[in-house]
C-alpha cells in the first residue's frame, strides 16, 4: 500500500461518474460536492499482495503518527490509484477503506471520498516540512517473503534501515548553554533553516517533492547531468565538474592526511557470505547493490568501513599506535536508494565519500580525537566555502551515553555556538552510541548531512580488531567514523544551492573553472589577449579568452552566466597603456589596474587551496558544447 498524506487548509471534491463498473450507486447526498476545512488528507492506493488484516492496522498506525505531530483530528480517507501500477483487487480496497473509516471513526472525524468514481477535486496544502508526505506499507506477505530469503539473498533493506523505520525518538533542540527543549516548543523566531531542518528530521521522510535549483545550474554550468545510460542516481561529470569534484578530493585529502590520516585503497565489492561482512550489514542504515560472480554474491560498498576493517584486523597493534587513523576517497561507493528519494546531487546512488576512522583505546581517548575530528569537520567545510552560518547540527545519542556524558555532548554545542536539534532514543539500535551530522537546508527546505562523525562500540569485535595495551593484554578498541565533508557530490551540491539561494550565483574562487576571463574588443586584440592568458595560466590561474567574433556585451553576458568571476576587457587603450580593466563579478563599476596588482589580487583570492589548469580548450572559439 501507498500513502500520500497532505495537511490541507480545506479539499473539495465532487464525485462525476464511475471509473469501475462492479462499484455500487451513490446516493444523491454522496453525489453532491463535499467541501472540507482543515484537515489531514490520506491519499491511498491498496496494491497487490495487501491484506485486509495487515493493512488495516498499519494504515491507521500511520495515521495516528502523523495527526498527532499536526495535532488534527479531522482526516479525509481519498482513494487515489495513481499512487501505484500494481493495483489490488477493487473489493479488498474498498473492505480496507471502509474497515479503515470504521475504526479511526472512534478517535477521529473521518470523512471518505468514494471509491472506483472519476472525481473533481481542489485543495489547499499548507506549506510546512510535514504537510507532504509520502509512506510506503509493506503486506505481512511480503515482509514473510523477505524473512523466508534472507539466507539466500540479504535484502538490501538492512536491520537498521527497519530499526530507523520503527525507532522511537525523542526529539529536542539543545542551546549552547547546554538546556533542552522539546522540538514543538522551542521559539525559531531567529533559527528559520533549524526549524525547517528539525521537522524535516522528525517526519523522516526523504520524497523529493519538488526540484531543487541546484539541479538546473548543474547542467546550465555543464558541470553535472543525468547519465541516461547508467542506473538513476548516477552521474556524468563535464570537464568543469570534474575539475571541481578532483579539486575537492584532493583538498580534503590532505587535510585528512595532515590532521594524521593514513591514506590506504579497498575494493569496492565484497562477498555477501563472509560472516563479520553480513553481520554488519544488517547494522548500517542502507540499502546494497548486489552483483554476482564465479557462482558468489557480492555487494558493492556503501563505506570504506568493510576494507579499513578487514586492514586492521590484520594489523599487529599495539596501544602505542592508537589512535590508529586509516583514511581512503572512496571512488565510488553505492547506496541503493529509494526512486523517489532521488535528487540531483542530493541524494544519489553512487558517490565520492571521504571515510577516515580512528581506532582508540577506550571512551576518554574516543571523546578527545571526537573533539578534533569536530573541529577538522568545521574547518574543512568552512574552507570550501560553507560556513557553520549555513549549517544546522543533528546530534544523536542513546539516553544511556547522554546521561553518562552530558557534559561531553553539551561542549560539542557550545563549541557550535547556536542551537542544535537532538535525536535521543532510549535504546541502541545500531552500532553507534553518538553521531553527528552538519546539514544544509536547500532551496526546497529538504536537508542534506555533509560532515559526520560516530562513536562505534560493535565492529571491534564484530571484525576481530584488536590491540594489546600496557598490560599486554588484548582488547577491542572503539572505533570513530567520520567524513570530514560528507560526500563531494553533496558537497558541490551544497555549493550550489547556497549560491541560488543567497543569489550570488557563483562558487569560491579556487572551485571556478575559469578564474580570469580575458575578452578582446575585436579580433585585432586577440594576440594580446592570448599572451596575457599564457602569462596568467603560467603564474596559477586558470584564464581563458573570449576570442569569439561577437560584440563586447555579448562576451560580458556570457561571462556572467558562466559565473566567471574576474573579466578582463583587452582593446586600444588597455592595449596601449599596459594597464587591466578589470570587472569583477557582484560588484558595479571597472577597476584600472596594472599586472602585478591584479596577479596579487587573484593570488590572495587563491590563498593556499590546490589548483589546476584549465579543464577545457582557452580559447572559447576552440571550446565543445557539452549541453546544447
Amino acid at each position: 500500500m501507498k500513502i500520500l498524506t497532505l495537511h490541507v487548509d480545506y479539499i473539495n471534491f465532487k464525485p462525476l461518474k464511475k471509473a469501475l463498473k462492479t462499484v455500487g450507486e451513490l446516493s444523491e447526498k454522496d453525489k453532491k460536492e463535499i467541501k472540507v476545512g482543515e484537515s489531514l488528507v490520506v491519499m491511498i492506493a491498496v496494491e497487490k499482495g495487501d491484506s485486509v488484516e495487515s493493512s488495516v492496522g498499519d494504515l491507521i498506525n500511520n495515521i495516528k503518527d502523523i495527526s498527532s505531530q499536526l495535532k488534527i483530528k479531522k482526516v479525509v480517507l481519498y482513494p487515489y490509484a495513481h499512487l501505484s501500477s500494481s493495483l489490488s483487487n477493487p473489493d479488498i480496497a474498498i473492505e480496507v477503506l471502509n474497515k479503515t473509516e470504521k475504526l479511526l471513526s472512534k478517535e477521529f472525524d473521518v470523512i471518505k471520498a468514494p471509491f472506483g468514481y472519476y472525481k473533481e477535486f481542489e485543495l489547499k496544502v499548507k506549506g510546512h516540512p510535514l504537510s507532504e508526505l509520502s509512506r510506503e506499507i509493506v503486506s505481512e506477505k511480503d515482509k514473510k517473503v523477505l524473512i523466508e530469503n534472507f539466507d539466500e539473498k540479504i535484502d538490501e533493506k538492512t536491520n537498521a534501515l527497519k530499526a530507523e523505520e520503527k525507532i522511537k525518538s525523542q526529539w529536542y533542540i539543545m542551546t549552547p548553554d547546554g538546556k533542552m527543549q522539546e522540538v514543538d516548543k522551542f521559539d525559531y523566531k531567529s533559527h528559520k533553516n533549524l526549524k525547517k531542518f528539525a521537522f524535516y528530521e522528525k517526519s523522516k521522510s526523504r520524497k523529493a517533492v519538488k526540484e531543487p535549483a541546484h539541479i538546473k545550474t548543474m547542467k546550465a554550468l555543464e558541470l553535472v547531468d543525468y547519465e541516461p545510460a547508467s542506473d538513476s542516481g548516477n552521474f556524468r561529470y563535464y570537464p568543469k565538474g570534474r575539475l571541481i569534484k578532483s579539486l575537492i578530493e584532493e583538498y580534503v585529502t590532505k587535510r585528512v592526511i595532515d590532521y594524521g590520516g593514513m591514506e590506504v585503497e579497498t575494493p569496492i565489492m565484497y562477498n555477501i557470505q563472509h560472516p563479520a561482512l553480513s553481520s554488519y550489514l544488517q547494522k548500517f542504515p542502507a540499502r546494497q547493490y548486489q552483483i554476482e560472480s564465479d557462482k558468489k554474491k557480492f555487494f558493492l560498498r556503501f563505506s570504506a568501513c568493510f576494507g579499513q576493517f578487514l586492514m586492521a584486523k590484520d594489523a599487529p597493534l599495539s596501544y602505542k599506535n592508537l589512535p590508529f587513523r586509516i583514511y581512503e576517497m572512496t571512488r565510488y561507493s553505492f547506496r541503493k536508494e529509494q526512486s523517489g528519494e532521488l535528487s540531483g546531487l542530493r541524494r544519489l546512488r553512487s558517490f565520492t565519500m571521504p571515510d577516515v576512522h580512528a581506532l582508540c583505546s577506550d571512551l576518554e581517548q574516543s571523546m578527545e580525537e571526537y573533539k578534533t575530528r569536530f573541529d577538522l569537520c568545521i574547518d574543512v567545510l568552512d574552507k570550501i566555502g560553507i560556513s557553520l552560518d549555513d549549517l544546522e547540527l543533528g546530534i544523536r545519542f542513546t539516553k544511556d551515553f547522554y546521561n553518562k556524558n552530558k557534559k561531553f555532548v553539551e561542549y560539542l554545542v557550545k563549541r557550535l555556538g547556536k542551537p542544535a536539534l537532538v535525536e535521543m532514543w532510549n535504546e541502541r539500535a545500531f552500532y553507534f552510541v553518538l553521531k553527528y551530522e552538519f546539514n544544509f537546508v536547500d532551496s526546497v527546505d529538504k536537508a542534506a548531512a555533509l560532515s559526520t562523525d560516530q562513536i562505534d562500540v560493535e565492529n571491534a569485535e564484530r571484525y576481530g580488531i584488536k590491540f594489546k595495551d600496557k598490560d599486554n593484554i588484548k582488547k577491542y578498541p572503539l572505533i570513530l567514523h567520520c567524513s570530514p565533508s560528507g560526500a563531494v557530490e553533496r558537497v558541490i551540491y551544497a555549493l550550489l544551492e547556497k549560491a541560488e539561494i543567497n543569489k550570488s550565483h557563483s562558487l569560491p574562487y579556487w572551485l571556478c573553472p575559469t578564474q580570469l576571463r580575458i575578452a578582446s574588443i575585436s579580433e585585432k586584440f586577440n594576440e594580446k589577449a592570448i599572451s596575457l592568458a599564457e602569462e596568467f595560466n603560467q603564474r596559477g590561474v586558470r584564464t581563458d579568452v573570449d576570442d569569439r567574433n561577437i560584440t563586447l556585451p555579448k562576451k560580458i553576458s556570457d561571462s556572467e552566466s558562466e559565473w566567471i568571476p574576474y573579466v578582463v576587457v583587452i582593446g586600444e587603450k588597455e592595449a596601449a597603456s599596459g594597464k587591466i580593466a578589470l570587472r569583477t563579478r557582484n560588484k558595479k563599476g571597472i577597476e584600472i589596474l596594472d599586472k602585478e596588482e591584479l596577479f596579487n589580487l587573484l593570488k590572495k583570492q587563491q590563498e593556499d587551496m590546490p589548483w589546476k589548469s584549465l579543464p577545457l580548450p582557452k580559447l572559447l572559439s576552440k571550446r565543445p558544447i557539452f549541453v546544447g
